[in-house]
């Protein structure tokens, strides 16, 4: 496979992330991640997610990973509705690429990086999947403002909020959950199919949560719950053969040639 560094700009932020490319005869399906809030300082840097991509290029998938704003090598600070934008921006550097296939492009999200891939997909019509991972109905505990300055010292201490000004209106960014929260948003993507995925011993976004997306939307839908796994379903075997197996199922690879029929 080939391996590119990509910078990518919105509102003036650098975001850093990397384009696999498989062997085999273009235009690839193509398979952007979306991952969640770090749980603890570089934690995208452990070689989780490069790993991941490699795991699913091999499959004839070309995958983009990159570091939404405020996290790994990406500028800016941690904020969920700019996530949004930076996903956007991935979305429309994926789309101008020639040897990709502009009509198969899911988005792959996990936790929060599953909400903000499920808000997006409701939006914009390029996308033509989304696999969900352990994402959250909506964001309840950010959303109440007796949390709001103990949430930004642990995204501060964290390294995700970075300059000592931001953010600039506490309620706005708070408002920022509650727009992205994909409970208002699932039912919007139908027809394009979704699969959500959960641990069922998940202790950070409970099972619930994956159940509650799952009557929301509309079909083609599928559930698969995860038994005895936990939040990061990126380190699942099973967890991660379920999504590409899903993503074959739709696309009809054919692992000789590496794109689809």
């Amino acid at each position: 496979m080939l391996n590119r560094r990509v910078t990518l700009e919105v509102a003036g932020i650098e975001l850093a992330g990397q384009l696999y490319l498989p062997t085999g005869r273009p235009p690839y399906p193509t398979v952007c991640v979306c991952h969640g809030i770090p749980a603890k300082t570089r934690e995208l840097g452990n070689g989780g997610y490069p790993l991941l991509a490699e795991k699913i290029c091999r499959c004839g998938f070309a995958v983009l990973i990159f570091n939404f704003r405020g996290t790994g090598e990406s500028g800016g600070n941690f904020d969920i509705l700019s996530w949004t934008q930076d996903l956007e921006v991935a979305v429309d550097y994926l789309w101008s690429l020639p040897e990709l296939n502009q009509s198969r492009l899911a988005l792959l999200g996990f936790s929060a990086g599953a909400a903000v891939a499920l808000y997006v997909a409701a939006q914009d019509r390029r996308i033509s999947s989304v696999v969900a991972c352990a994402s959250p109905a909506e964001f309840s505990f950010f959303t109440e403002a007796d949390n709001s300055q103990s949430l930004i010292d642990h995204f501060r201490d964290l390294g995700i909020i970075r300059d000592k000004g931001f953010p600039p209106s506490i309620p706005e960014w708070l408002r920022g959950f509650r727009a992205v929260s994909p409970i208002q948003h699932v039912a919007k993507i139908a027809p394009r199919p979704i699969l959500f995925l959960h641990g069922s011993k998940d202790d950070v976004v409970a099972v619930s949560h994956a159940h509650r997306l799952y009557a929301k939307a509309k079909e083609p839908k599928r559930l698969a719950i995860i038994e005895e796994v936990g939040h990061r379903l990126r380190l699942s075997d099973e967890a991660v053969a379920i999504a590409i197996d899903w993503l074959k199922s739709h696309w009809e690879i054919d692992p000789e040639i590496g794109n689809s029929l």
